[in-house]
């Protein structure tokens, strides 16, 4: 046993259409139902590629295919809707038992956010497999050299704009946070969305006028460009350091309050077979324990959290019900 620490519908209906064909495929090679996801897998991330989601995906496709867990694994890259788009896919995917899906924080304010019909409990759990830790950055040249001294300047004019990911996402969240922790009204919180780590980037390193002057976002998003110095951290959003990175705790900082952590878990098709799921939890467990997927955690500075189906059902209920509480404080949705 694994321990603890160890929307455009024409455009889903493409998607759709894309997903499914795989699903075809392998339906078409004969093979059993209990030797279909060993035969040919498919990982939706959902999200474009080089995001966080595509990363884990494409991990999982590298961890399972050197260990020869699964024969074949496809990614296929489902963007759009803080995660929603896929979700809705996946739960269209009835009883498919060889599609599973990357998923994390992101889907969950995604799913408030947009109002989607599709919810994480419509489908079904297989585990949670890491934590994926967030960090406050600021350019180079920039005048504030630690967390206080923006959170200074911050008090005196909350209007300083603060970067992320799309609204609702864990960047916007932990922006929120952070804001409650400096004593000041969330719902003040002048934040600008943005569609991933490269467009904040963008933003953050331009001169031109209106562009942010401080982001969030995850430590991977901004690792290259603060190990090249064009970037200084200020604080990541961690229990701890992270290892080799010489980065002060939001905790550390006189923040704990400030703890959102953006995590990663694998879900599947709705209305899958018992043995069907005990299967993608064999894979799964198989492939967290090779050593391929613990040099993956190493490089991208995940910290492994393993949580098997009924757990990490528990923890999608809790994760629901902070993130729409916090969502609330935000005025990103009616309390109603």
């Amino acid at each position: 046993m694994i321990g603890d620490k160890g929307l455009i519908a024409p455009a889903a209906g493409a998607v759709l259409v894309l997903v499914t064909g795989f699903f075809a495929v392998q339906d078409a090679m004969g093979q059993d139902e209990g030797s279909l996801a060993r035969s040919a897998l498919t990982v939706i991330a959902p999200a474009a590629a080089g995001g966080g989601w595509d990363l884990a995906a494409r991990e999982f496709q590298q961890a399972t295919r050197t260990e020869s867990i699964v024969n074949s694994v496809q990614v296929v890259n489902v963007p759009g809707a803080g995660g929603t788009i896929g979700l809705g896919q996946l739960r269209q995917l009835e009883a498919d038992p060889a599609t599973v899906m990357i998923t994390g924080a992101a889907m969950v304010g995604g799913v408030e956010m947009g109002g989607s019909s599709a919810r994480l409990s419509d489908v079904t759990p297989i585990a949670r497999l890491t934590d994926d830790f967030e960090v406050i950055a600021v350019p180079a040249d920039s005048p504030w050299e630690t967390l206080e001294e923006f959170l200074d300047d911050w008090r005196e004019d909350p209007t300083i704009p603060v970067g992320g990911g799309s609204a609702g996402s864990p960047d916007h969240l932990v922006a929120g946070q952070l804001a409650e922790a400096a004593g000041l009204d969330p719902a003040d919180l002048h934040y600008t969305p943005h569609a991933g780590g490269g467009e904040l980037t963008l933003s953050l390193l331009s001169d031109a006028n209106g562009t942010v002057r401080i982001g969030v976002s995850g430590f991977n998003d901004f690792r290259d460009l603060i190990e090249g110095g064009r970037l200084r951290a200020l604080a990541v959003v961690a229990p701890e350091r992270l290892e080799g990175v010489d980065v002060p705790t939001t905790a550390e900082l006189g923040y704990p309050s400030v703890d959102l952590v953006n995590w990663r878990g694998i879900v599947a098709a709705p209305g899958i077979s018992d043995e069907e799921q005990a299967e993608l939890l064999a894979i799964t467990e198989e492939m967290y324990r090779a050593g391929s997927w613990q040099e993956a955690i190493d490089r991208n500075r995940w910290e492994p959290n393993w949580a098997g189906p009924e757990e990490f059902t528990g923890f999608i209920a809790e994760e629901e019900t902070r993130t729409r509480a916090l969502m609330i404080d935000l005025g990103l949705i009616d309390e109603a």
